[in-house]
């Protein structure tokens, strides 16, 4: 994964009325903590941030105190509507360092015929990787998988440094069946049912 150079610059002003002026400035407050560090509190560009963020566990570099620092998105706030960023939270860490995020499961290959659908019983595969080599995204084939079946996590090739952070018994996806009775059917029953109490 490669590394996302963010101009951010110190934060001295706190408090909503504060945030509001970042926020119109198109700054994003943000904090930094880990390693037994102080909290650092920070501006960051909104729209470099928020391009950024598009990368799951985006690697960032900012500076702080004078020297650039390794950090990860660890909890981003949303307005509800516009779905801008209000303010994110980011962890400290060093190069051959160890941690533990979460990263999308991709599928390719189609299943066998009857309509049958993907069901993601884990929306995202925990895993404990490097923090300077993180995988974006690991991707299982589905090719020819009937109704019943499921692929659990341990059956997911993961890169080389790359562990799991869940049993890998884990069921990550399964294979359900295509509904075969028809809205009208059951329709029908239902009435049924209402007039026979009736």
């Amino acid at each position: 994964m490669s590394e996302i150079r963010i101009a951010a610059e110190p934060r001295n002003e706190f408090g909503k009325g504060a945030a509001r002026r970042a926020r119109r400035a198109g700054l994003v407050p943000g904090v930094v903590y880990g390693h037994g560090h102080a909290p650092v509190h920070l501006n960051l560009p909104g729209h470099d941030l928020m391009m950024a963020l598009k990368t799951p566990n985006a690697l960032l570099v900012v500076p702080i105190d004078g020297k650039d620092e390794f950090v990860l998105p660890k909890a981003v706030q949303r307005e509800a509507i516009k779905r801008s960023i209000e303010h994110v939270d980011l962890l400290l860490v060093k190069r051959g360092e160890k941690v533990t995020v979460e990263i999308p499961v991709h599928t390719e290959g189609e299943l066998a015929p009857g309509g049958n659908l993907v069901e993601h019983v884990l929306n995202a595969l925990p895993i404990e990787a490097e923090a300077t080599h993180l995988p974006e995204s690991v991707t299982v084939s589905i090719e020819g998988l009937e109704a019943g079946a499921s692929i659990t996590a341990g059956d997911i090739a993961l890169p080389k440094g790359v562990a799991l952070a869940v049993e890998a018994d884990a069921v990550v996806l399964q294979i359900i069946g295509a509904q075969t009775a028809p809205v009208e059917e059951e329709a029908e029953e239902a009435a049924a049912e209402e007039t026979t109490e009736a």
